[in-house]
C-alpha cells in the first residue's frame, strides 16, 4: 500500500479529493484544510490530475515519519537568497544575482560560484548584514509549524546552508531549527573583505552533515527528510528516505522523492502523514 498525498496553500477541495480517490480507488483521510492523504494499492492514471491546482506526490506506507529534518535555507526555509539581497545594498544584485540563479541550475561550480559573488560585496559594510536581515529576510509559509512540530514529536532538525552563518543563526532561531550551519563572510575594520572562511561548505558538506547526524542520533538516511530548492541540494535530497524539491529547479526537481509547487511547507508534515490537530 502507498498514499497519494493532496496539498495545496489554498486548500484541497472536496471536489478534487473525491475526484482522486475515484480515480485511484482508494480510501481518504484529511489531514488539513490543505492536504489529503490517499491510502491505495493499484496504479496512477496517465496526467493524474493535472489540471487541478494541487500538488499530487506518492509516498510509502512505511516508515512514513522522519526522525531528521535538514532543510536548505535560501529560497526554501525563507523567501529570498541572502546574497543576491546583500548585493542590493551594494549596488550589484543583477549581477550578482544571475551567477545565483546559474549556480542553483547545476550551471556553475558552487565553490567558485560563491567566491566570485562574495568578492562583489567587497567593502560592503558590516551594517549591511543586519539591514538586510531586519528589511529583507522572513520565513516562507509553514517554516516554523514545520520546524516546531518535527521538534515536538521527538525529531532533530538542522537547516544546513551554502549561505552565510550571519543569517542561518537568526533564521535557525526564529524557525526553532536545534542546530545550524553555514558560511563564514570575513569581515575586517567593520567591512566584508570579499572573502568566505574555508572551508567552504557547499552540496557535499550537506550530504557529510546529514550522514553525521544519522550517525549521532542512530537513524539511517531512511530516516531522514531533506528539503531544498536547487543544485547544490541535490546529494542530500537524493540520500534522504524522503527528500522533497521546494518550488524548485529542475536539477532538483528530477531526483526529487517529492515535488512542491503549490503548497506552503506544512506540506512536509502532510507527507508524513501528521495532521493538523499535531501541530505545535
Amino acid at each position: 500500500m502507498r498514499f497519494l498525498v493532496l496539498t495545496a496553500s489554498a486548500g484541497v477541495s472536496d471536489e478534487i479529493s473525491d475526484r482522486a480517490c475515484q480515480l485511484v480507488d482508494g480510501d481518504m483521510n484529511r489531514l488539513s484544510d490543505r492536504a489529503v492523504e490517499i491510502a491505495f494499492s493499484g496504479d496512477i492514471p496517465t496526467d493524474f490530475l493535472a489540471d487541478a491546482p494541487v500538488d499530487v506526490n506518492i509516498v510509502p506506507a512505511t516508515n512514513r515519519r522522519k526522525k531528521l529534518l535538514i532543510a536548505d535555507m535560501d529560497s526554501t526555509m525563507i523567501s529570498v537568497e541572502c546574497i543576491d539581497e546583500l548585493a542590493d545594498f551594494a549596488g550589484v544584485k543583477e549581477h550578482v544575482a544571475e551567477i545565483t540563479e546559474r549556480a542553483m541550475r547545476g550551471e556553475l561550480d558552487f565553490e567558485e560560484a560563491i567566491n566570485e559573488r562574495v568578492g562583489l560585496l567587497t567593502d560592503l559594510p558590516e551594517s549591511a548584514l543586519e539591514k538586510c536581515y531586519a528589511e529583507r529576510i522572513s520565513l516562507n509559509p509553514g517554516a516554523k509549524t514545520l520546524v516546531q512540530t518535527m521538534n515536538k514529536l521527538g525529531a532533530m532538525t538542522a537547516l544546513v546552508s551554502g549561505g552565510f552563518l550571519f543569517f542561518t543563526n537568526r533564521v535557525a532561531n526564529e524557525a526553532g531549527f536545534q542546530m545550524n550551519q553555514a558560511n563564514t563572510l570575513i569581515v575586517k575594520n567593520g567591512k566584508l573583505t570579499g572573502k568566505v572562511g574555508l572551508p567552504i561548505l557547499g552540496q557535499q558538506a550537506k550530504l557529510e552533515t546529514l550522514h553525521a547526524l544519522c550517525k549521532s542520533g542512530g537513524y539511517t538516511p531512511a530516516d531522514v527528510l531533506a528539503v531544498g530548492d536547487g543544485a547544490n541540494d541535490r546529494s542530500m535530497v537524493e540520500a534522504a528516505g524522503l527528500g522533497v524539491a521546494y518550488h524548485a529547479k529542475q536539477a532538483l526537481a528530477d531526483i526529487a522523492d517529492a515535488c512542491l509547487y503549490h503548497s506552503d511547507l506544512t506540506a512536509l508534515l502532510a507527507l508524513q502523514g501528521i495532521t493538523e490537530s499535531e501541530y505545535a
